[in-house]
């Protein structure tokens, strides 16, 4: 694992290739549009090796960068999994999403379906959005900070500290 330290956040102005997650309460669906209740108020995002950035954005914030930048999901819209959760089973529908309204605590997407059956409405539910560039400098710095805190306070009992 890539060693992170904060002046390497600070100073970088490269990008990273994040995928991202959103957890809601529940979902329905009707006529293209896909709406998921009680969602969280940050969308989670990590990007894989070799840096293994991870951290969270306000869901408003996520949204407002919609159609930035030249390869935007505004312009190229995003593949995403939809996986809803019952008692049952675990249903997942692979979807394209557009148009995101965040209204409260809900969130609408008009949809295209690509794989799988959406049903008209479910219960707890996580989005697991395709990945964009992003730039390297939102990443927390706070988190960098106590991911080093963390490693120091390991290598500190390992030295017997």
């Amino acid at each position: 694992m890539t060693d992170t330290n904060e002046s390497q956040v600070q100073n970088n102005n490269d990008e990273f290739e994040a995928l991202f997650a959103q957890s809601a309460a529940a979902m329905v669906y009707a006529d293209g549009c896909l709406t998921l209740s009680g969602i969280a108020p940050t969308t989670l995002f990590f990007s894989d090796r070799p840096d293994r950035i991870t951290g969270h954005i306000p869901t408003e914030e996520f949204l407002d960068s919609w159609g930035e930048g030249d390869d935007s999901f505004a312009s190229d819209p995003p593949n995403a999994v939809l996986s809803i959760f019952s008692d049952e089973e675990v249903c997942d529908i692979v979807v394209v999403l557009n148009d995101p309204v965040l209204d409260g605590d809900q969130l609408s997407y008009q949809v295209e379906i690509l794989d799988g059956e959406m049903p008209a409405a479910g219960g707890a539910s996580s989005l697991f959005i395709d990945m964009i560039g992003r730039p390297l400098t939102p990443v927390s710095v706070c988190g960098v900070r106590r991911r080093g805190r963390r490693r120091q306070r390991r290598r500190d009992r390992r030295a017997g500290f």
